[in-house]
């Protein structure tokens, strides 16, 4: 039996989570009230501390993300009070503390410690992200501070999305924020031809922020809910942004309808659900038809300003078969292969080959599938996903010890526990 876990133990681990569901939106308002990333991340640093300390004497606060907020900006008061140069910034914020206190009952101090975000907070998370995107750095690397930044994702997280090495990640955080500095970029959300420059970029990340909610690379969680809840705020901001950008309501249309399955993907363990697997009575109707909306709007636009459809409205007209059909054997899949050989063609990858591969194999056989899957393998072979499908199309052909292989080696690429229990588990089917 598990001995209890002492207070001391349960407040540590309620600062870590706090720490991990928190610092994205901690930092990004930071910055807003001190205008430099690298002083917005010590602060929060400076909260972390205060909570190790505090917590454990004085109990869990009912609000940890408010509790680290007011904190961090107390500790920001008294560092500008020794600079005189923050002397205006000090004024709004002894201002905003001010605001902040009075919205809280001063009936106790653990009362009082609890404080709301700003409520420009919500704002902040789209500040950081085209902070991050701005044209004087390179895509790689605002890919890379952003999803750090906005996605709270490690380096080694990055990485892995990416399929380079940490060290390089690393590299490209540090010079990206170094660069923000010596160029002093506004943290603000710019308009006009300025906002259009920084697009793609910030499509980019947004979804790659919501893929990596959806299905984690690493750690004890197949879904990271606020990730994609995040990820899918940001996409329907910037779809009234820029109500004439079809990639936009395109981005939105796919996160709306792939997070309608969020609930589904996951069993009472927290172990995922697979496509087919999944009870599909409790995927979201609301979000499944706000989807819909989102990518016709996109096809309308597209239609007017005379254009090919996009990567995301792509992407979502296939989230869309898949939402149309009440049971996996209703699936059009020749419709979605067509659609993944559009987007093979215009938006060409070895990843998009892959997912090719699995609709190709859904409508001409699994021999097919794997033809595909290995004209990629070089590229991938670092991707653990590659060895997972070209696992099932082995196993579909009988060829089960060449699909034990590839089911081990998938399950020994991948950093996510339920994933690699998964996979482990095919691995012992072949057996």
């Amino acid at each position: 039996m598990t001995p209890p876990r002492s207070p001391a133990q349960q407040a540590r681990e309620a600062v870590e989570a706090a720490w991990r569901v928190e610092w994205p939106r901690l930092v990004a308002g930071l910055t807003r009230v001190a205008g430099d990333i690298a002083t917005a991340e010590e602060l929060a640093q400076d909260a972390l501390v205060a909570a190790l300390e505090q917590w454990p004497r004085d109990g869990i606060p009912p609000n940890p993300g408010g509790w680290l907020m007011l904190t961090a900006k107390h500790r920001a008061v008294d560092r500008f009070r020794r600079d005189a140069a923050f002397a205006r910034k000090l004024t709004l914020l002894g201002h905003q503390l001010l605001i902040d206190e009075r919205s809280t009952p001063a009936t106790d101090p653990a009362t009082l410690a609890v404080a709301a975000a700003t409520p420009a907070i919500d704002d902040d998370l789209l500040r950081m992200i085209f902070t991050a995107c701005h044209p004087a750095l390179t895509p790689p690397a605002r890919a890379a501070l952003t999803l750090r930044m906005v996605g709270g994702l490690t380096t080694t997280e990055i990485a892995r999305a990416y399929l380079v090495p940490e060290s390089t990640v690393a590299q490209r955080i540090v010079r990206a924020k170094r660069t923000i500095a010596e160029k002093r970029v506004p943290y603000e959300v710019p308009a006009g031809p300025e906002l259009a420059a920084r697009l793609d970029s910030v499509l980019e990340v947004i979804y790659l922020i919501f893929n990596e909610g959806y299905a984690a690379t690493s750690g004890d969680r197949w879904v990271r809910d606020e990730l994609c809840e995040d990820a899918l705020r940001l996409a329907r901001i910037l779809a009234e942004l820029l109500p004439a950008e079809p990639e936009a309501h395109g981005l939105a249309a796919l996160l709306e309808l792939q997070a309608s399955r969020t609930v589904a993907r996951t069993d009472a363990g927290g172990g995922p659900v697979l496509l087919d697997d999944q009870d599909r009575s409790r995927w979201n109707g609301l979000l499944i038809r706000r989807g819909f909306a989102a990518l016709a709007r996109a096809h309308t636009l597209n239609q007017q300003l005379g254009r090919a459809p996009g990567k995301y409205d792509l992407q979502a007209a296939i989230a869309a078969v898949h939402a149309m059909a009440p049971a996996p054997a209703d699936t059009d899949w020749r419709r979605i292969a067509g659609l993944y050989a559009m987007l093979a063609e215009r938006f060409p990858s070895p990843i998009v080959e892959l997912n090719r591969a699995v609709a190709v194999s859904m409508v001409h056989g699994p021999a097919a599938g794997l033809e595909l899957a290995d004209r990629v393998a070089t590229p991938l072979d670092g991707y653990h996903l590659l060895h997972a499908v070209r696992g099932d199309f082995l196993s579909s052909l009988g060829r089960g010890a060449e699909a034990r292989a590839e089911f081990l080696r998938a399950a020994e690429l991948t950093a996510n526990d339920h994933e690699r229990k998964l996979l482990l588990g095919r691995a012992d089917d072949q057996s």
